[in-house]
Parts: structure tokens; sequence; C-alpha cells
């Protein structure tokens, strides 16, 4: 039987000798490039021990379940929420994700939005192309990060190196989360109060069906009319409907969001707001990271299959 890995994405930033050095025992099925990728997983279903994929990318229980000798999954990110975990585990199949590396990425995309929405450059940017300042003047004025308070939900890895890059913006530090942590911040438990104490209220948290919806109008008009949300967490997180109802009330100052509920598709509504910055989850798009990603994702295939051990487990 020829061992096949399913890779349902192409690796940004892959090597051709990690590719060469992966073709070397595999058959690579690059199911992104096929006509008919379901027909394509069908006819390799039994030859199938590992895939590729990324968090856009839905691995679900049925897929799971109808490759009988998948062994490992490697997801070229860190976000699990697309992979069914439950199936993964009543099959013993092992799931590898791509940890650490997207922290300082993430955490310096966190601080541009929050320059962006407080500062208005993006905004000043199309002020100025569009012949605005020759025309009309000054824009106004926006808001200074130092001495405002950032309320970070979700202090893990990337929440704390955000923490790190406000602190030097002289910001003070406050988060919710699980359960405090050793750090020199104020733990608040409850979210409705931390957003309350907020001048920015920012997003690192993980998508679980715990943190679904977590960001609902409640917590947005707790924010206030002078508070600003930053996402580079999931858009899984905010109650989209909530924060556009919100962001037209003016019952919040502004957002920064990286991350969508129905990504690529966003909200036409958000794209006319002038208080908005939109990205297309870029989080961790940059050259060095993504190729130390894609090695990441083909390492953990190859010392499963030469070992019996992986880099980055999840489970």
């Amino acid at each position: 039987m020829t061992k096949t890995i399913l890779a349902f994405s192409s690796l940004d930033g892959l090597k051709p000798d990690n590719l060469s050095s992966l073709e070397k025992n595999f058959q690579v099925l690059k199911l992104y490039q096929e006509r008919d990728p379901d027909q394509a997983i069908q006819q390799h279903s039994s030859n199938a021990v590992g895939i590729i994929c990324h968090p856009g990318q839905k691995i679900s229980k049925n897929l799971i379940e109808n490759l009988p000798n998948l062994e490992i999954i490697s997801s070229n990110g860190v976000g699990f929420d697309h992979i069914d975990l439950t199936a993964a585990k009543a099959r013993g199949v092992i799931v590898c994700n791509t940890p650490d590396l997207v922290t300082n990425d993430t955490a310096d995309t966190a601080i541009a939005l929050l320059l962006n929405v407080a500062r208005r450059f993006v905004e000043a940017d199309a002020y100025v192309r569009i012949g605005k300042w020759a025309s009309e003047g000054d824009i106004g004025l926006g808001h200074r990060l130092g001495g405002k308070t950032l309320g970070i939900v979700g202090l893990g890895r990337i929440g704390q190196a955000i923490a790190k890059r406000a602190e030097a913006f002289g910001c003070q530090i406050k988060y919710t989360g699980r359960a405090p942590k050793d750090v020199p911040y104020e733990f608040i438990s409850n979210l409705r109060e931390l957003s309350q104490v907020s001048d920015f209220l920012i997003l690192s948290c993980a998508a679980t069906p715990e943190t679904k919806g977590l960001i609902d109008l409640d917590v947005l008009e707790a924010l206030g009319k002078r508070g600003f949300l930053i996402n580079v967490s999931r858009g899984s997180v905010v109650n989209e409907e909530d924060l556009l109802i919100a962001l037209r009330n003016r019952a919040i100052a502004g957002a920064g969001l990286d991350v969508f509920a129905n990504e690529p598709h966003v909200p036409d509504a958000l794209k006319t707001m002038d208080n908005v910055v939109l990205l297309p989850h870029m989080g961790t798009a940059t050259i060095e990271t993504r190729m130390e990603m894609a090695h990441l994702v083909v390492e953990n295939i190859k010392k499963w299959f030469e070992s019996g051990e992986t880099l980055t487990r999840i489970a």
C-alpha cells in the first residue's frame, strides 16, 4: 500500500526540498489542485495515513471515520476548532498544530490594529489619497495609547505577547480567562466588568464552544462609547450581528478586526464604516513565520512515521 498524505491546501512558504522530502516516502495528494476533491479522497481513502490542512478547512467526524488507516492530522496553524478532536481521539488519530511560531506575528497584528483604530492611520491614509487633506484641511484627532487600559480576553502565549508590547506604549493591562496566571496584571473574572474598565478590549482567546458568541451586545455596551474592540482570535468569538448593532449605534468607538464569522466574506456594513479597520486574516502572514510553520507541519508527519513521536501534539 502506498501511504498517502491528503493535502487540503498548499503550505505557504514551503520550500521545494521540504516537499520533496515528504514525497520520498509518501504520495502527496494535492486536493486543492483536484477537479473533484471528494472523489479523489474516496479513491485514496484506504491509503490515506495523514492529512495536511489549515484552520479554514473543516476536518469532520465523517471524514475521519471514512479514512480507516488515518494516523495523523497536521494542521498549519495554532487553532484547532476546525478539527473534530473527539472523533480523532476515538479513532486514535494524532492531531498536531503549529503553536509558538505564530505568537509574535499575531501580537504585532493586534498592536497594529490598536494603533490604527486609536490614531486613525488607515482612515488618514485614504483621506490624503483622495485629496481631502488639500480640500478640507485636517482630518481631526485620534487617541493616545499611553495611560489607556487594555482588557485582554485570553492571556495565553499570544495574550501575554500583546500585553508586553502594550506596556511599552504605557498602557495598563487587565485580563480575564479561565483562571488567574502568575503575571503582574490584574485578573478580572467577569468579562463584563473587564469590558467596563477597558479603553480597548483585545480578544486573543481560543475558539471553543464556550467562547462562541462570547462578545455580545451586553459586553460591547459595557465597553462603551469610548471603547474599541480588537479581535485577533477567531470570528466565532464575536456575535457579529451584535457588533454591527453596537457600531451602527455608536455604542462603541470602533473596532479593529483580523478575523470574521464567515471568512472570507465580510459584512458589507463593516466596509462602509470609517471607525473600523479590516484585515484579511493576516495575523501570521509574514514570510519568515509561514516558512517555519510549513516546515513544522511536514516535520510532525515525518517524525510520527519515523519514531511514533511528534513535535507539537494537541491530542
